[in-house]
This record gives structure tokens, C-alpha cells and sequence, in this order.
């Protein structure tokens, strides 16, 4: 039975996840970026942790974890190349682990990029994957420590992922990363469809993650640079994908 996943607003544009087993009653909740939402959702369902799944160090995705294991004890788990920079965790884990909600093993995936440790967790039997500040709607995140090629790289393993999958990413950016993504594939008639449906979801203060990631490859320009008309679109025909994936990044960056 798949898991039933949960997106829970925090802060002022961040997103938590809970994914929840029914048979087991297990319940896994995917980065903390504030305590309140969270216990809310976890009390008014009835459902008790059994573990934390961190993505990355940063204070938005991690800062509410104390609070939360203070109410709900749960196992935390979370990179073993960010280990010195999390929360102390319960299962350090790298890329081909596995971590069992129920009767689910997700995969773990190196996605580093924004940062060097940065980790995704595929849930395949659920269609879903927790990418936070990897892989975004319509977008991607800064490369605060990682290079061009490492964030390419990763976003390659995402995208590999089967297109029906379920892209459960960290932050409400996606109407600011379609206004990007017009710049430099203003012809993509998907983009253009998808940037109405998000400003209508926005305008009805709807969530726009998570997000099918079918329709990343389609109109997210981060996983567009091998794409013949985005790479003429940024002076760029023929050039290896990694310098146009940073030359797209770079351009983010000023926007």
C-alpha cells in the first residue's frame, strides 16, 4: 500500500512532508523547518513519528527538530557526508541505502549541489520523491557549495526517475522560477500553460508542490540544457550541457 504523504506549510515559504504507512502506522516526516505546523497535523491525525528523514543541514530545513523529538521521540536520519553539520543523528546514510517506513524501502540518493551532503529519499511503490533544495518546482536550488557539473549530475539522477514520479521539493518558489523560466524558454507552450495553472493556484492560495516530474522535464529550464531551442535561446547551441546548465543557473542568480 503506498504511502499517504502530507505537504505542510512552515515558516513563510517552506514545506515539510509527512508520509504516513497505514498498515504499520509508521510514520516518517521529511525535514523540519518549524515544530508547530507539524505537532498540529501529527495531534489532529492521531499519528505518532517513527522517524526523521533530514535532506540537508541547512537551519530551515533541520531548525525545528529538538522541539518535535521533544513531544514524538523518533529515529533521525540523515547523510553520513553532512553528519558534523546535522542534528546527531540515529542512521547516517548514503547513496544506495535504503530506509524502511512500513512496509516501503526508500532509496537514498546523492543530490549534492546546493550543498556537498545534500540527499533525496525515492519512495518508488509511492511515486514519490523528497528532493527539497535540489531538485524545485520549475526550479532548482543555488549552488552554495557544490559546482555546476555536481548539480547537474544530480538533477540527472531525478530525472531519470520515472516520469509519473511525485517531486516533493522544499519551498514555495515556483511562481518566482516560471517568471525566470519565461526568459529563457519563452516559446515552451507547457511553460506557459503551467505558468497560468501556478498563478491560479496562487491566486487561491493553494500550494504548487509538490509537483509531477513529468512536467519538470517539460518546462523546468534546469533540466532543459540539453534541449537544442533552450540552448539557442541562451546563445549556446551545441555547448556541452553543463556550461549551459550554469550559464541557466548563473542567469537565475541575477534575475
Amino acid at each position: 500500500m503506498p504511502l499517504k504523504i502530507l505537504t505542510i506549510p512552515c515558516l513563510s515559504d517552506n514545506y515539510a512532508f509527512i508520509a504516513h504507512d497505514p498498515e504499520s502506522g509508521e510514520t516518517a516526516l521529511v525535514d523540519v523547518p518549524e515544530a508547530a505546523p507539524i505537532l498540529a497535523v501529527l495531534n489532529e491525525r492521531g499519528w505518532t513519528l517513527s522517524h526523521v528523514l533530514l535532506t540537508h543541514h541547512h537551519a530551515d530545513h533541520v531548525q525545528g527538530l529538538d522541539e518535535i523529538l521533544a513531544v514524538q521521540p523518533a529515529k533521525v536520519i540523515g547523510a553520513a557526508a553532512d553528519a558534523h553539520r546535522l542534528p546527531p543523528l540515529d542512521i547516517a546514510v548514503a547513496e544506495g541505502d535504503t530506509v524502511q517506513v512500513g512496509g516501503e524501502a526508500g532509496h537514498v540518493l546523492d543530490v549534492s549541489g546546493h550543498t556537498v551532503g545534500h540527499i533525496a529519499f525515492h519512495f518508488p511503490e509511492s511515486n514519490a520523491v523528497f528532493t527539497a533544495d535540489s531538485l524545485m518546482a520549475l526550479g532548482c536550488g543555488r549552488l552554495f557549495e557544490g559546482t555546476a557539473e555536481q548539480m547537474w549530475t544530480s538533477l540527472g539522477k531525478l530525472a531519470a526517475l520515472p516520469a509519473e514520479t511525485v517531486v516533493y521539493s522544499g519551498h514555495e518558489y515556483t511562481q518566482a522560477n516560471g517568471a525566470f523560466a519565461a526568459t529563457v524558454d519563452p516559446d515552451n507552450p507547457d511553460l506557459a500553460a503551467r505558468i497560468k495553472d501556478i498563478a491560479d493556484a496562487r491566486a487561491r492560495s493553494e500550494p504548487t508542490v509538490p509537483s509531477l516530474l513529468s512536467l519538470e522535464l517539460a518546462t523546468n529550464p534546469f533540466l532543459r540544457a540539453t534541449d537544442p531551442k533552450v540552448q539557442e535561446n541562451v546563445g549556446m547551441s551545441g555547448a556541452d550541457p553543463v556550461a549551459v546548465f550554469a550559464e541557466i543557473r548563473g542567469r537565475k542568480d541575477r534575475f
